[in-house]
């Protein structure tokens, strides 16, 4: 059992810290910044809140941290009651943000000169797989840190990945969203086609995911699709945040990602239809507006 602390108790992160303290049985520490959230964990999962992310890492062996976006994460690290100013030495932080590369080696660079170690560890499965416990995780750092922190990870996760050094594991991130978007938009516009051309869309889907075709979105998204359901985790705002960090990178990077750049613009379609809580999913919704 370790002492763990965990930061930003959202969709993701409070069931994130709850597996912790289930799976793992340590000895946790949550902080959020609405603190009725923060009570209501302790309550229910039998650990402590604490009013700030300092006095939340104070006694941690490892720090959890999953918020929304560069400025909070700083926020909750070097700011005036910040993760970072109550870690002692040999702490491990663990970001779960997903956020930029650069961040994550400006942290891990602050980090290093506590006597302390970062890890950037973002994660993909959603709201489902936090509540599961059957998150991908994608970390950036030092194999030996990695080596130490992995089986504290394992309590939320089926799969955990070292991917190099701070900031490889934003990186594995934003090729993970690139991907997802090109196939929910290919996804809708095969399910709109299919439509359209007055097929069966459960049969073609029955035949079609046995195939090259088939994908975790295909399986798990063309029935709540096909009903205009769009209420299933991840939103569209939170993608937008997230390829907009894609396509900052590849402009830093060169990298070309003119489908990226096209399904960003379609999501601000749906932001602007009202879908801004919607899920990724929705894509759909604006190729049946007419």
């Amino acid at each position: 059992m370790a002492k763990v602390a965990f930061i930003g108790l959202g969709v993701m992160g409070y069931p994130m810290a709850g597996h912790l303290r289930t799976r793992g049985g340590h000895d946790v520490t949550v902080y959020n910044r609405t603190s009725a959230k923060a009570e209501k964990w302790a309550s229910e999962f039998g650990g402590t809140a604490a009013p700030t992310p300092l006095e939340a890492a104070e006694a941690a062996e490892f720090v959890f941290c999953c918020v929304g976006n560069d400025d909070d994460l700083r926020e909750v690290t070097l700011g005036d009651d910040g993760a970072f100013h109550g870690m002692k030495a040999g702490t491990v932080f663990i970001d779960n943000t997903t956020a930029s590369a650069e961040i994550a080696r400006e942290l891990a660079s602050a980090a290093d000169q506590r006597g302390c170690a970062f890890l950037d560890a973002p994660v993909s499965g959603g709201q489902a797989g936090a509540e599961n416990g059957q998150l991908t995780v994608m970390v950036g750092g030092a194999a030996d840190v990695f080596a130490k922190a992995k089986p504290v990870i394992d309590c939320y996760a089926k799969m955990v990945g070292h991917m190099g050094e701070a900031g490889a594991g934003q990186l594995t991130k934003m090729v993970n969203q690139i991907c997802i978007a090109g196939l929910v938009q290919g996804l809708s516009e095969a399910i709109n086609f299919a439509q359209k051309a007055d097929l069966d869309v459960a049969a073609v889907i029955d035949v079609i995911s046995k195939g090259a075709a088939q994908s975790w979105q295909m399986e798990n998204r063309w029935q709540t699709m096909t009903k205009g359901e769009f209420d299933f985790g991840f939103a569209v705002d939170w993608m937008r945040k997230d390829l907009a960090i894609c396509l900052a990178e590849a402009n830093r990077n060169g990298a070309q990602l003119p489908v990226t750049a096209l399904v960003d613009q379609f999501y601000a379609d749906v932001q602007a239809m009202g879908g801004k809580r919607w899920d990724t999913s929705s894509l759909i919704a604006r190729l049946d507006r007419d």
